[in-house]
């Protein structure tokens, strides 16, 4: 028998890396600067509030796992696929959002510590609690959504993440520490584009679940009466784009793959496919546009820079 489980974690893995190592570099980047200016009462609040935002998404997780159970198939399918949709939403502004704050993240940082040190300095616990609940919550969120979709064992789902969060943690700290050197440039840029990859497939798995749900027109349902040759080809078996399980074996390993990388399945509907390309062109795109442009300015930035530092070496 194939392990089916190993491609589909591979989702899980990345998001809990990824979110992981942006969480760990907003926390050093937080407890650095208050160390550097003398605030060790500062730093103990800075962890109630990463300890409150842990909890949080720990709670969130757990509500997104067993909430639904006691609940209608067509209320579970409902929740499911607005949450994975939602889940795809978080995701996707998070990709973007650290494509374009990745550099000047530090000195943003550092300004909102100057400002929530202000009185009391308890606003620097609200600060370091939205910065790491956004991450863990997006984590949670969208953990839950690609182990619906991949129909992966919650608890293994969960371990997997856990796996990615530990690794974020120890990459965090050795940078902290000086001890590796990463270009987060590069690693932002190809994790975002396996990110984008994985939220396609979840974007599909969410239509799917609304087809189920009856939401939207799909195989599930029949069409109402009186309408059109065209709107009634998106019900009934018209949905399909295709089913190709005795071409593609669903328990296979090339199933299991295509299923946990790329959110294919053997059998899917015509709204599915579309949802698939609608989301995944344009963003895909987007972001790779501005990952270059990114790049290009790093450059130009180098290149105007290197004179500069040149003269500044030689008059030593």
């Amino acid at each position: 028998m194939i392990d089916e489980g190993r491609p589909r974690m591979i989702g899980t893995l990345m998001i809990g890396l990824r979110e992981g190592l942006e969480a760990a570099l907003v926390v050093s980047v937080l407890l650095a600067y208050v160390k550097q200016i003398g605030r060790p009462d500062a730093a103990k609040k800075i962890w109630v509030g990463i300890s409150a935002a842990i909890l949080l998404s720990m709670v969130v997780g757990a509500v997104l796992t067993f909430g639904a159970y006691g609940l209608s198939f067509q209320a579970q399918e409902v929740i499911g696929g607005t949450l994975s949709i939602l889940a795809v939403v978080m995701v996707t502004w998070m990709v973007f959002w650290m494509l374009r704050a990745a550099r000047g993240l530090s000195s943003e940082l550092r300004g909102q510590v100057d400002r929530a040190l202000v009185g009391g300095g308890w606003s620097v616990a609200v600060l370091a609690f939205i910065s790491v609940g956004r991450e863990g919550l997006e984590t949670a969120l969208f953990i839950w959504a690609t182990t619906r979709a991949s129909q992966l064992s919650p608890l293994l789902g969960f371990a997997t993440a856990v796996s990615g969060i530990v690794l974020a943690i120890v990459l965090g700290w050795a940078l902290f520490r000086g001890m590796i050197r990463i270009n987060l440039t590069q690693f932002f840029r190809w994790s975002g584009i396996l990110l984008i990859i994985f939220a396609a497939g979840v974007f599909a798995y969410g239509i799917h679940d609304l087809q189920e749900a009856a939401v939207l027109p799909g195989p599930f349902a029949e069409p109402p009466p009186g309408v059109s040759a065209f709107a009634a080809s998106w019900y009934g078996d018209a949905a399909w784009a295709f089913r190709i399980p005795h071409i593609i074996a669903p328990d296979g390993f090339l199933g299991a793959l295509l299923k946990g990388v790329f959110g294919f399945s053997p059998e899917m509907t015509k709204l599915e496919v579309i949802a698939w390309f609608a989301y995944l062109v344009p963003t895909l795109t987007l972001f790779l546009r501005g990952s270059l442009a990114q790049g290009r300015a790093i450059r130009t930035h180098r290149a105007a820079a290197a004179p500069a530092l040149a003269t500044s070496k030689g008059s030593l």
